[in-house]
């Protein structure tokens, strides 16, 4: 077959259709945290791909919000000191995330991005394994470390993937990942049944987070945002009202949707330099709960703690969920259909339109949610599935 090829404006890209063989020499490309993957094999080459390459690709962003395609090696199978075992993982299908945004923005959070930036939510193929838990052909949600997953292939720990299921769509099963992380992050509070909660951000994590609400039986699930757009499918994910900052003073309208009470809970979904920590303290009532749950900047300025502490509210963070534990409830939760997680998904792309991809969903253009790329390898798996 001959290799799939596809132009992105600014640059070439090749996309390769080498048959799955777990025999190929491989190299590892991470070089950061190697104790991740195993030792280093080979340095990615910031050797732009063009139509006449033939070696693997991985992400090379070049500048602010500019994301070219370069030469990556073959990944390899590698003894691990700790004895964990490995796959080598083929994307297929992926989505971007906000925090995949600061490194293709290359901002004062992000300013040196990695070959390999940025990408981790991602379905695809197991290619070749020195491990027990998969065999090659097995199709997994894989999750790399650093969200270093912007290559063509790439070997990982098995412990960092999980079988998809069957009753879910491909684009579904993607959503296990961020879905995961909303589940790990509410198991930190106390039951939110019968609580009255505030959701501030309507991006895609917002909107997941008013869907696992509303699973666990939250009284009030009040959305809020700047754009009336997201607000528009809050109500389909589970919220019960919603407030467009933006029009209307928020803790005005969440003291008249809890009867002067304010939320019990106020889950921050904004988090980079947009932070909102300011207004959920406003929000929240005294000896209430936040969950900031948005990835903050290094540093937040002029943030009213002194209001947090003589409220007597109690502030919770999330980070890295457990991989065997919370991706695989997320993805129970889609495939029993306890959640509908196909509302947020506006946006699909082949990785030819890169670029375009990244510019949508950092723009929030149309509407945007969760943006989809298709890297090559999917449309070869899918013709392999077909009977």
């Amino acid at each position: 077959m001959a290799p799939e090829r596809g132009i992105v404006p600014g640059f070439f890209c090749v996309w390769s259709s080498l048959p799955l063989a777990p025999t190929l020499p491989r190299g590892c490309q991470n070089r950061r945290r190697s104790s991740d993957y195993g030792s280093v094999q080979g340095i990615v080459r910031a050797r732009f791909v063009t139509t006449e390459s033939a070696g693997l690709f991985a992400a090379h962003i070049t500048g602010p919000s500019r994301i070219e395609l370069v030469e990556s090696p073959e990944p390899a199978l590698k003894p691990q000191s700790d004895g964990r075992r490995q796959i080598i993982f083929q994307p297929e299908l992926t989505c971007l995330c906000g925090s995949d945004l600061p490194f293709f923005l290359r901002n004062q959070e992000q300013p040196n991005p990695e070959i390999g930036h940025s990408l981790h939510e991602m379905i695809g193929t197991v290619t070749a394994t020195d491990g027990t838990r998969f065999q090659s052909g097995d199709r997994v949600l894989c999750v790399p470390h650093n969200q270093l997953g912007f290559f063509e292939r790439y070997a990982i720990h098995e412990d960092r993937a999980i079988p998809l299921d069957t009753r879910a769509s491909d684009e579904c099963a993607l959503m296990a990942q961020p879905l995961g992380t909303a589940i790990y992050a509410l198991k930190k509070l106390p039951s939110v049944m019968d609580r009255d909660v505030a959701v501030v951000g309507q991006g895609p994590m917002g909107q997941l987070m008013c869907a696992s609400l509303r699973n666990l039986g939250a009284r009030e699930i009040i959305a809020i945002d700047l754009l009336e757009s997201r607000l528009r499918t809050s109500p389909g994910m589970g919220a019960t009202a919603t407030v467009c900052n933006s029009k209307e003073d928020p803790v005005a309208a969440v003291k008249r949707l809890t009867g002067g009470r304010m939320a019990e809970i106020v889950i921050e979904c904004v988090g980079h330099q947009d932070q909102a920590l300011n207004l959920c303290i406003d929000l929240c009532q005294p000896h209430g709960r936040i969950l900031f749950f948005g990835v903050p900047p290094e540093y937040l300025d002029r943030v009213r703690f002194r209001d947090l502490f003589f409220k007597n509210i109690a502030l919770y963070t999330s980070v890295g969920p457990d991989a065997q534990r919370d991706f695989p409830l997320a993805m129970r939760w889609i495939g029993e259909g306890r959640v509908d997680v196909s509302k947020i998904i506006t946006h699909r792309y082949p990785l030819s339109q890169i670029q375009t991809a990244f510019e949508t969903f950092r723009d929030r253009k149309d509407g945007a949610l969760k943006v989809l790329v298709e890297f090559p390898a999917y449309r070869q798996s899918l013709a392999r599935q077909k009977p």
